[in-house]
């Protein structure tokens, strides 16, 4: 006598569809193994990477602080405010764009969010594994511009016996960009996506206190205000606490900068995975 095997009824189903039947094991083990792949998938593509994310903070750090400089037309001491800003810029702008990007594609175009929404993993996981990865190609591209601006500008340095905190503080700079990409990503239009990045990018760039300290806009009240409300500030002014001496400009407190990029995380990390979920389910 033979036996058959009856077919799945929910397979093919999205996951908020099916019974809960995968455990925490599981959950957990396949979101590592999607992590892994695209952790691998980017180090056979690292050349690529590393051009796409250093290029145009390589020509910021150049123009704005060796050119202009040897030029005379930066007081002393601006390398020194524009390092840490380029880094922690490299931190929040890489993430928001390979998490943001990847989501639009995903959901617009190739469908391989799909494979993703159908391996034994929840939903809200699956978001968090883009959050995550998106982060961690933003920490690298932060790390690799350190030694890089240490080359091309003169009058820097970076105490080592910070290098802890600051990589905590890029980290949650990282996940920040990641929540925020997240929110574009499952929000805008994938038709209207080269507008949302245009209006979105430049202005997030130049209010991010990246190129100038936070205080030293107080005769600018009202772009100080703006500049406020952008995450990218308080990881820039969080580095420039950590590594600029006493005697130089005062940065916003590190617990303050700390306490708002925790607030972003979780506002725009909710709104984004909001997002996921909803547009998982069309």
């Amino acid at each position: 006598m033979t036996t058959t095997t009856a077919p799945d009824p929910v397979a093919g189903f999205p996951e908020e569809l099916r019974p809960a039947r995968t455990g925490l094991r599981t959950a957990t083990r396949t979101f590592f193994f999607i992590l892994w792949r695209d952790i691998f998938v980017t180090g056979r593509e690292l050349g690529i990477f590393l051009a796409q994310v250093l290029v145009e903070p390589l020509f910021i750090l150049f123009v704005f602080g060796k050119v202009l400089g040897d030029l005379g037309f930066t007081a002393g001491g601006f390398q020194q405010v524009l390092l840490p800003g380029v880094v922690a810029l490299n931190s929040f702008l890489v993430s928001l764009q390979n998490t943001a990007l990847p989501l639009v594609i995903d959901f617009s175009w190739t469908k391989e969010i799909e494979d993703r929404l159908l391996a034994p993993i929840p939903t809200t996981l699956v978001a968090v594994e883009k959050l995550v990865f998106g982060a961690i190609r933003g920490v690298i591209a932060s790390l690799v511009m350190i030694p890089i601006g240490l080359l091309v500008l003169d009058d820097v340095s970076w105490p080592l016996d910070t290098f802890l905190p600051t990589l905590g503080v890029l980290l949650m700079g990282a996940i920040a960009g990641s929540t925020v990409g997240l929110t574009i990503g499952t929000l805008a239009p994938a038709r209207h996506i080269s507008v949302v990045f245009a209006v979105t990018l430049t202005p997030l760039m130049f209010t991010g206190c990246t190129q100038f300290p936070w205080r030293a806009l107080a005769d600018m009240r009202w772009f100080q205000v703006l500049c406020t409300v952008n995450p990218l500030t308080y990881v820039s002014e969080g580095i420039r606490d950590l590594m600029l001496p006493a005697a130089g400009p005062a940065s916003i407190p590190l617990w303050v900068d700390l306490l708002a990029l925790s607030g972003a995380i979780v506002v725009f990390g909710a709104i984004g995975i909001a997002g996921f979920l909803r547009r998982a389910q069309d």
